[in-house]
């Protein structure tokens, strides 16, 4: 495929994917009870896998291999984009497809600490993408204004104008908060819970279950088993932390005067001055 092909294939892909995007959406935004039960073609598309290329061969990590040492160079140069996008929707269609443990990485921090990544196959990672392609236009019909960290069109400068907003009017506390080792300690069970709310289709909730116990292959090459958590890194980890924590904004909203409040909560604010508005953002790394 040469390069006058690859823009004009991907140009219709995107124009699909986004078509479809739009109409996953509004039928997530007509029936918040709709469980979505045949996704796992979509993801298997030759177009959503070409977009999901566009956007892994476009990110900067596309230049960092996982444990097969494979980098986006390397599969256009050596291995061939055509057949290693062909091999993938086949492995996915057949469902002998298995992620493959990612690598870690140490990142220094501020103070001399550090964060680790999970850097998962450049396969991984296209497979990943296209299936959030599939995946986040319905559960971005679920989450609430109040959580701003890894959502289309929304920005750090975001969270910090709408603190401001409040802070200039009735709001007179600004308290800030983290959550130790977010990304770590999200529970399985309670995550794919929360995914089958919305999702019916089993063979996608078994691929996204096969990508959280992947496994993180350590620096001194042992296997270390992921019971728990989102790998840090990871394409599918900032919107399956939302998903999880979107509890959180829904708990908080439904407190008197909250976006989700009835017509008696938000009366009921006049007479509850030390409700809190939440401004969720996550300053982790993707």
């Amino acid at each position: 495929m040469n390069t006058d092909e690859l823009e004009y294939a991907l140009l219709k892909a995107e124009r699909r994917v986004l078509e479809i995007q739009t109409k996953l959406n509004r039928w997530a935004s007509d029936d918040p009870h709709r469980r979505f039960d045949d996704l796992y073609n979509l993801a298997a598309d030759p177009g959503f896998l070409l977009v999901a290329w566009d956007r892994v061969r476009n990110n900067k990590g596309a230049r960092t291999a996982g444990v097969d040492g494979e980098t986006a160079y390397y599969i256009e140069s050596v291995r061939g984009l055509k057949g290693f996008l062909a091999e993938l929707r086949e492995d996915l269609k057949a469902r002998t497809f298995r992620p493959l443990p990612a690598r870690r990485r140490a990142i220094p921090k501020a103070g001399g600490k550090v964060r680790y990544l999970g850097i998962a196959t450049i396969r991984d990672r296209v497979a990943q993408a296209s299936l959030k392609l599939v995946l986040e236009p319905i559960f971005e019909a679920d989450f609430l204004p109040c959580s701003y960290g890894f959502r289309p069109n929304r920005r750090a400068h975001d969270a910090v104008a709408e603190v401001h907003h409040f802070a200039s009017r009735s709001y007179e506390w600004v308290v800030e908060g983290d959550i130790k080792a977010c990304f770590d300690e999200i529970s399985h069970s309670a995550l794919m819970n929360r995914v089958r709310e919305r999702v019916g289709d089993k063979r996608v909730l078994d691929l996204v279950k096969a990508f959280l116990k992947a496994g993180i292959l350590g620096e001194d090459g042992t296997l270390v088993d992921t019971n728990a958590g989102t790998p840090q890194g990871s394409i599918l980890s900032p919107l399956l932390s939302n998903v999880a924590l979107s509890v959180l904004d829904e708990h908080i909203a439904q407190g008197p005067g909250g976006p989700g409040a009835s017509p008696y909560g938000r009366a009921k604010r006049r007479r509850a001055p030390a409700f809190a508005w939440l401004v969720r953002f996550d300053h982790v790394m993707p």
